[in-house]
Protein backbone atom coordinates (compact mmCIF):
# COMPACT_ATOMS: atom_id res chain seq x y z
CA UNK A 1 0.00 0.00 0.00
CA UNK A 2 0.95 3.35 -1.24
CA UNK A 3 0.46 5.56 1.97
CA UNK A 4 -1.49 9.36 1.94
CA UNK A 5 1.22 11.25 3.35
CA UNK A 6 4.07 9.49 5.89
CA UNK A 7 6.55 11.22 7.76
CA UNK A 8 10.47 11.44 6.79
CA UNK A 9 12.82 10.45 8.99
CA UNK A 10 16.52 10.25 8.90
CA UNK A 11 19.55 9.50 10.23
CA UNK A 12 19.79 13.51 11.43
CA UNK A 13 16.69 13.70 12.78
CA UNK A 14 17.62 10.63 14.92
CA UNK A 15 20.80 12.08 16.15
CA UNK A 16 19.00 15.04 17.48
CA UNK A 17 16.53 13.40 19.44
CA UNK A 18 19.86 10.86 20.60
CA UNK A 19 21.76 14.14 21.29
CA UNK A 20 18.90 15.10 24.13
CA UNK A 21 17.96 11.81 25.05
CA UNK A 22 22.02 11.30 26.35
CA UNK A 23 21.79 15.12 27.54
CA UNK A 24 19.70 14.23 30.18
CA UNK A 25 17.36 17.09 29.56
CA UNK A 26 14.26 15.66 28.25
CA UNK A 27 11.19 18.06 29.36
CA UNK A 28 11.37 21.84 28.17
CA UNK A 29 14.50 23.02 28.09
CA UNK A 30 16.82 24.64 25.57
CA UNK A 31 16.11 22.82 22.75
CA UNK A 32 12.32 24.23 22.45
CA UNK A 33 13.81 27.38 23.02
CA UNK A 34 16.23 26.85 20.19
CA UNK A 35 13.55 25.74 18.08
CA UNK A 36 11.39 28.30 19.05
CA UNK A 37 14.16 30.70 18.02
CA UNK A 38 14.15 29.37 14.57
CA UNK A 39 10.61 29.12 13.75
CA UNK A 40 10.63 32.88 14.92
CA UNK A 41 13.75 33.15 12.30
CA UNK A 42 12.16 31.47 8.91
CA UNK A 43 9.09 33.03 9.55
CA UNK A 44 10.66 36.44 10.33
CA UNK A 45 8.68 37.17 13.35
CA UNK A 46 10.05 38.05 16.58
CA UNK A 47 9.55 35.27 18.96
CA UNK A 48 7.25 31.73 18.83
CA UNK A 49 5.86 29.80 22.23
CA UNK A 50 6.15 25.92 21.30
CA UNK A 51 3.12 23.47 23.01
CA UNK A 52 2.52 20.18 22.96
CA UNK A 53 -0.26 20.03 20.06
CA UNK A 54 -1.47 22.30 16.78
CA UNK A 55 -5.31 22.27 18.28
CA UNK A 56 -4.08 23.78 21.72
CA UNK A 57 -1.99 26.50 20.06
CA UNK A 58 -5.25 27.60 18.59
CA UNK A 59 -6.71 27.58 21.61
CA UNK A 60 -3.96 29.74 23.11
CA UNK A 61 -3.79 31.99 20.42
CA UNK A 62 -7.36 33.26 21.14
CA UNK A 63 -6.98 33.15 24.29
CA UNK A 64 -4.09 35.67 24.05
CA UNK A 65 -6.35 38.41 22.04
CA UNK A 66 -8.56 37.52 25.40
CA UNK A 67 -10.89 36.19 23.25
CA UNK A 68 -14.42 34.16 25.10
CA UNK A 69 -17.76 34.36 26.66
CA UNK A 70 -20.33 36.81 23.94
CA UNK A 71 -17.05 36.87 21.34
CA UNK A 72 -17.35 35.56 17.22
CA UNK A 73 -14.65 34.08 15.72
CA UNK A 74 -15.26 33.73 12.20
CA UNK A 75 -13.66 31.04 10.38
CA UNK A 76 -14.30 28.52 7.52
CA UNK A 77 -16.78 25.56 7.19
CA UNK A 78 -14.11 23.53 4.85
CA UNK A 79 -11.84 22.63 7.40
CA UNK A 80 -11.25 19.96 10.11
CA UNK A 81 -12.91 20.29 13.52
CA UNK A 82 -10.17 21.55 15.68
CA UNK A 83 -10.47 25.24 14.90
CA UNK A 84 -14.46 25.08 16.01
CA UNK A 85 -13.06 23.27 19.18
CA UNK A 86 -10.83 25.88 20.08
CA UNK A 87 -13.09 28.46 19.38
CA UNK A 88 -15.83 26.80 21.59
CA UNK A 89 -13.30 25.80 24.57
CA UNK A 90 -12.79 29.48 25.21
CA UNK A 91 -16.53 30.21 25.22
CA UNK A 92 -16.99 31.82 22.21
CA UNK A 93 -19.35 31.42 19.19
CA UNK A 94 -17.92 30.15 15.72
CA UNK A 95 -19.58 31.73 12.99
CA UNK A 96 -18.87 30.04 9.70
CA UNK A 97 -17.73 31.08 6.28
CA UNK A 98 -18.08 29.78 3.01
CA UNK A 99 -14.71 29.03 0.55
CA UNK A 100 -13.57 30.14 -2.81
CA UNK A 101 -14.41 27.47 -4.83
CA UNK A 102 -11.16 27.77 -6.58
CA UNK A 103 -8.42 27.42 -4.13
CA UNK A 104 -10.43 26.02 -1.09
CA UNK A 105 -9.36 28.65 1.47
CA UNK A 106 -12.09 30.86 3.12
CA UNK A 107 -13.71 33.74 0.93
CA UNK A 108 -12.90 36.94 2.11
CA UNK A 109 -16.41 37.99 0.52
CA UNK A 110 -18.06 35.57 2.79
CA UNK A 111 -16.77 36.41 5.50
CA UNK A 112 -17.56 39.86 5.51
CA UNK A 113 -20.66 38.91 5.02
CA UNK A 114 -20.39 36.85 8.39
CA UNK A 115 -18.85 39.98 10.16
CA UNK A 116 -20.67 41.55 13.44
CA UNK A 117 -20.03 44.23 16.21
CA UNK A 118 -19.20 40.66 18.24
CA UNK A 119 -16.25 39.78 15.70
CA UNK A 120 -12.78 39.56 17.75
CA UNK A 121 -10.70 37.66 15.05
CA UNK A 122 -11.32 35.73 11.70
CA UNK A 123 -9.39 32.42 12.14
CA UNK A 124 -7.50 31.87 8.36
CA UNK A 125 -6.24 28.03 7.86
CA UNK A 126 -4.08 27.96 4.98
CA UNK A 127 -5.33 24.59 3.37
CA UNK A 128 -3.71 21.98 1.92
CA UNK A 129 -0.19 24.04 1.05
CA UNK A 130 -1.91 27.40 -0.72
CA UNK A 131 -2.14 30.33 1.24
CA UNK A 132 -5.66 32.15 1.57
CA UNK A 133 -6.00 35.87 0.00
CA UNK A 134 -4.56 37.40 2.83
CA UNK A 135 -4.77 41.19 0.98
CA UNK A 136 -8.75 40.77 0.50
CA UNK A 137 -8.62 39.66 4.76
CA UNK A 138 -6.64 42.26 6.12
CA UNK A 139 -8.97 44.96 4.42
CA UNK A 140 -11.95 43.08 6.89
CA UNK A 141 -9.77 45.02 9.95
CA UNK A 142 -10.23 42.35 12.29
CA UNK A 143 -7.58 40.36 13.98
CA UNK A 144 -6.32 37.45 11.80
CA UNK A 145 -4.97 34.48 13.12
CA UNK A 146 -3.01 32.44 10.61
CA UNK A 147 -3.16 28.58 10.54
CA UNK A 148 -0.13 27.17 8.68
CA UNK A 149 -0.44 23.98 9.95
CA UNK A 150 -0.04 23.23 6.34
CA UNK A 151 1.51 26.20 4.77
CA UNK A 152 4.84 26.53 5.71
CA UNK A 153 7.02 27.69 3.37
CA UNK A 154 4.53 29.05 1.03
CA UNK A 155 4.21 32.70 0.02
CA UNK A 156 2.11 35.84 -0.63
CA UNK A 157 3.44 38.25 -2.64
CA UNK A 158 6.64 37.90 -2.06
CA UNK A 159 5.79 36.99 1.92
CA UNK A 160 6.21 34.12 3.93
CA UNK A 161 2.76 32.99 4.94
CA UNK A 162 2.46 33.40 8.81
CA UNK A 163 3.94 36.83 9.03
CA UNK A 164 0.84 38.61 8.24
CA UNK A 165 -1.54 38.13 11.07
CA UNK A 166 -1.56 39.31 14.30
CA UNK A 167 -0.81 35.77 15.98
CA UNK A 168 0.46 32.64 13.57
CA UNK A 169 -0.10 28.78 14.59
CA UNK A 170 1.98 26.00 13.72
CA UNK A 171 1.05 22.33 14.11
CA UNK A 172 4.17 19.58 13.65
CA UNK A 173 2.19 16.28 13.69
CA UNK A 174 3.51 13.19 12.48
CA UNK A 175 2.38 14.01 8.96
CA UNK A 176 2.78 17.72 8.83
CA UNK A 177 5.23 19.38 6.52
CA UNK A 178 7.57 20.22 9.49
CA UNK A 179 6.94 16.63 12.10
CA UNK A 180 8.15 16.76 15.34
CA UNK A 181 5.82 14.06 16.11
CA UNK A 182 3.59 16.21 18.20
CA UNK A 183 3.42 19.56 18.76
CA UNK A 184 2.51 22.97 17.72
CA UNK A 185 3.87 27.08 17.98
CA UNK A 186 2.57 30.61 18.54
CA UNK A 187 4.62 33.20 16.95
CA UNK A 188 3.94 36.82 16.76
CA UNK A 189 5.50 40.40 16.37
CA UNK A 190 3.50 41.54 19.82
CA UNK A 191 5.63 40.67 22.67
CA UNK A 192 3.04 41.18 25.25
CA UNK A 193 0.81 38.21 23.18
CA UNK A 194 3.65 35.94 23.37
CA UNK A 195 4.25 36.44 27.21
CA UNK A 196 -0.02 36.17 27.68
CA UNK A 197 0.58 32.80 25.95
CA UNK A 198 3.38 31.61 27.83
CA UNK A 199 1.37 32.41 31.09
CA UNK A 200 -1.02 29.72 29.74
CA UNK A 201 1.05 27.31 29.10
CA UNK A 202 3.12 26.47 32.51
CA UNK A 203 1.70 27.73 35.63
CA UNK A 204 4.37 27.17 37.81
CA UNK A 205 6.99 28.82 39.44
CA UNK A 206 4.51 31.66 38.59
CA UNK A 207 4.33 36.02 40.67
CA UNK A 208 0.80 35.84 40.19
CA UNK A 209 -2.03 33.16 39.43
CA UNK A 210 -3.32 32.90 35.97
CA UNK A 211 -6.76 31.51 35.90
CA UNK A 212 -6.57 28.84 33.15
CA UNK A 213 -2.99 27.66 33.16
CA UNK A 214 -2.15 24.78 32.33
CA UNK A 215 0.87 22.34 31.55
CA UNK A 216 0.87 22.95 27.90
CA UNK A 217 4.75 23.00 27.41
CA UNK A 218 6.75 21.03 24.21
CA UNK A 219 9.13 18.73 25.32
CA UNK A 220 13.19 18.85 24.45
CA UNK A 221 12.64 15.46 22.22
CA UNK A 222 9.85 17.31 19.84
CA UNK A 223 11.88 20.16 19.81
CA UNK A 224 15.06 19.02 18.66
CA UNK A 225 13.39 16.90 15.78
CA UNK A 226 11.21 19.70 14.92
CA UNK A 227 14.73 21.91 14.52
CA UNK A 228 16.55 19.11 12.34
CA UNK A 229 13.09 19.13 10.29
CA UNK A 230 12.85 22.89 9.74
CA UNK A 231 16.69 22.75 8.50
CA UNK A 232 15.20 19.76 5.46
CA UNK A 233 12.39 22.18 5.02
CA UNK A 234 13.28 23.86 1.90
CA UNK A 235 14.41 20.47 0.22
CA UNK A 236 11.12 18.51 1.70
CA UNK A 237 9.13 21.71 -0.36
CA UNK A 238 11.19 21.10 -3.44
CA UNK A 239 10.54 17.18 -3.42
CA UNK A 240 6.20 17.83 -2.91
CA UNK A 241 6.56 20.60 -5.75
CA UNK A 242 8.43 17.74 -7.94
CA UNK A 243 5.83 15.43 -7.43
CA UNK A 244 3.21 18.05 -7.75
CA UNK A 245 4.03 18.76 -10.97
CA UNK A 246 4.29 14.96 -11.85
CA UNK A 247 0.61 15.11 -11.29
CA UNK A 248 0.10 18.39 -12.89
CA UNK A 249 1.27 16.87 -16.11
CA UNK A 250 -0.64 13.59 -15.83
CA UNK A 251 -4.00 15.55 -15.48
CA UNK A 252 -2.94 17.35 -18.76
CA UNK A 253 -1.67 14.46 -20.88
CA UNK A 254 -3.67 11.63 -20.30
CA UNK A 255 -6.95 10.27 -19.61
CA UNK A 256 -7.27 11.11 -15.81
CA UNK A 257 -7.43 14.68 -17.06
CA UNK A 258 -10.55 13.87 -18.64
CA UNK A 259 -12.40 13.78 -15.16
CA UNK A 260 -10.02 15.15 -12.60
CA UNK A 261 -9.28 18.90 -11.99
CA UNK A 262 -5.88 19.63 -10.22
CA UNK A 263 -5.46 22.35 -7.77
CA UNK A 264 -5.70 26.03 -9.02
CA UNK A 265 -2.60 28.06 -7.77
CA UNK A 266 -3.28 32.48 -8.22
CA UNK A 267 -0.86 34.88 -9.17
CA UNK A 268 1.77 36.18 -6.27
CA UNK A 269 0.89 32.86 -4.43
CA UNK A 270 3.33 29.66 -3.98
CA UNK A 271 2.09 26.47 -2.91
CA UNK A 272 4.02 23.64 -1.11
CA UNK A 273 1.79 20.88 -1.58
CA UNK A 274 0.84 19.59 1.74
CA UNK A 275 -1.42 17.73 0.18
CA UNK A 276 -2.46 17.28 -4.11
CA UNK A 277 -5.97 18.04 -3.77
CA UNK A 278 -8.17 17.03 -7.13
CA UNK A 279 -11.91 17.42 -7.44
CA UNK A 280 -14.37 15.09 -9.78
CA UNK A 281 -15.36 17.22 -13.10
CA UNK A 282 -19.11 17.56 -13.11
CA UNK A 283 -18.35 16.55 -16.81
CA UNK A 284 -16.05 13.78 -15.90
CA UNK A 285 -16.79 10.69 -17.18
CA UNK A 286 -18.40 9.56 -14.34
CA UNK A 287 -20.99 12.51 -15.24
CA UNK A 288 -24.72 12.18 -13.22
CA UNK A 289 -24.99 8.75 -14.49
CA UNK A 290 -23.74 7.21 -10.98
CA UNK A 291 -27.05 8.82 -8.72
CA UNK A 292 -26.76 5.52 -6.58
CA UNK A 293 -23.01 5.53 -5.73
CA UNK A 294 -20.90 8.39 -5.34
CA UNK A 295 -17.72 9.15 -7.42
CA UNK A 296 -15.53 9.91 -5.22
CA UNK A 297 -16.11 7.24 -3.07
CA UNK A 298 -16.35 4.99 -5.59
CA UNK A 299 -13.07 5.97 -7.02
CA UNK A 300 -11.59 5.69 -3.49
CA UNK A 301 -12.02 2.58 -3.14
CA UNK A 302 -10.91 1.64 -6.42
CA UNK A 303 -7.68 3.39 -5.47
CA UNK A 304 -7.80 1.63 -2.00
CA UNK A 305 -8.34 -1.82 -3.84
CA UNK A 306 -5.25 -1.26 -6.23
CA UNK A 307 -2.73 -0.61 -3.17
CA UNK A 308 -3.15 3.11 -3.42
CA UNK A 309 -4.45 5.22 -0.42
CA UNK A 310 -5.53 8.79 -1.40
CA UNK A 311 -8.44 10.41 1.32
CA UNK A 312 -10.82 13.23 1.40
CA UNK A 313 -8.45 16.44 2.48
CA UNK A 314 -11.59 17.15 5.02
CA UNK A 315 -13.65 14.53 6.48
CA UNK A 316 -16.69 16.68 6.55
CA UNK A 317 -17.02 20.24 6.92
CA UNK A 318 -18.56 21.74 9.89
CA UNK A 319 -21.92 23.47 8.30
CA UNK A 320 -23.16 19.71 7.68
CA UNK A 321 -22.06 18.54 11.69
CA UNK A 322 -23.86 21.62 12.76
CA UNK A 323 -26.93 21.29 10.29
CA UNK A 324 -26.49 24.38 8.68
CA UNK A 325 -27.37 25.44 5.24
CA UNK A 326 -25.87 27.46 2.60
CA UNK A 327 -22.20 26.61 1.66
CA UNK A 328 -22.70 25.68 -1.39
CA UNK A 329 -18.35 25.78 -2.24
CA UNK A 330 -17.97 23.95 0.47
CA UNK A 331 -20.59 21.65 -0.17
CA UNK A 332 -19.11 21.01 -3.45
CA UNK A 333 -15.43 20.91 -1.81
CA UNK A 334 -17.05 18.09 0.22
CA UNK A 335 -18.50 15.97 -2.43
CA UNK A 336 -15.59 16.01 -5.23
CA UNK A 337 -12.38 16.67 -3.44
CA UNK A 338 -9.58 14.13 -2.81
CA UNK A 339 -6.49 13.74 -1.69
CA UNK A 340 -3.29 11.78 -3.29
CA UNK A 341 -0.61 10.60 -2.12
CA UNK A 342 2.16 13.29 -1.42
CA UNK A 343 5.50 13.29 0.82
CA UNK A 344 9.62 14.18 0.93
CA UNK A 345 10.42 10.48 1.06
CA UNK A 346 8.19 9.15 -1.88
CA UNK A 347 9.99 7.09 -4.61
CA UNK A 348 9.71 7.61 -8.41
CA UNK A 349 8.86 4.16 -8.28
CA UNK A 350 6.32 4.93 -6.09
CA UNK A 351 5.18 7.55 -7.44
CA UNK A 352 5.08 5.94 -11.41
CA UNK A 353 2.93 3.31 -9.67
CA UNK A 354 0.05 5.91 -8.59
CA UNK A 355 0.49 7.20 -12.04
CA UNK A 356 -0.82 4.32 -13.58
CA UNK A 357 -3.13 3.49 -11.04
CA UNK A 358 -5.02 6.71 -11.14
CA UNK A 359 -4.99 6.28 -14.98
CA UNK A 360 -6.65 2.67 -14.64
CA UNK A 361 -9.20 3.82 -11.92
CA UNK A 362 -9.97 6.92 -13.52
CA UNK A 363 -10.75 4.54 -17.36
CA UNK A 364 -13.00 1.67 -14.60
CA UNK A 365 -14.64 4.33 -12.95
CA UNK A 366 -15.87 5.84 -16.87
CA UNK A 367 -16.72 2.01 -17.99
CA UNK A 368 -19.11 1.93 -14.60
Amino acid sequence: MIPHSKPCIEPVDEQAVLDVLRSGQIAQGPAVARFEQAMAEYLGLQGGVAVNSGTMALELALRALHIGEHDEVILPSYVCSAPWQAITRVGARPVLADIDPETLNIDPASARRALTTKTRAILVPHLFGLPADLEALQQLDVPLIEDCAHTLGATVAGRPVGSVGTLTVCSFYATKLLCAGEGGMILSNDSALLDRVRQFREYDERPVLTLGSSNLKMSDLHAALGRAQLARLPAFIARRRRIAEVYRQTLAETRAGKGLIGPSVPSARTHVYFRYVVRLKAEGPWGSSAATVDPTDSLLARFHAAGLQARRPVFRPLHQYLGHKGFPASEEASRTALSLPIYPSMTEEDLQCCLATIQEACGEVART
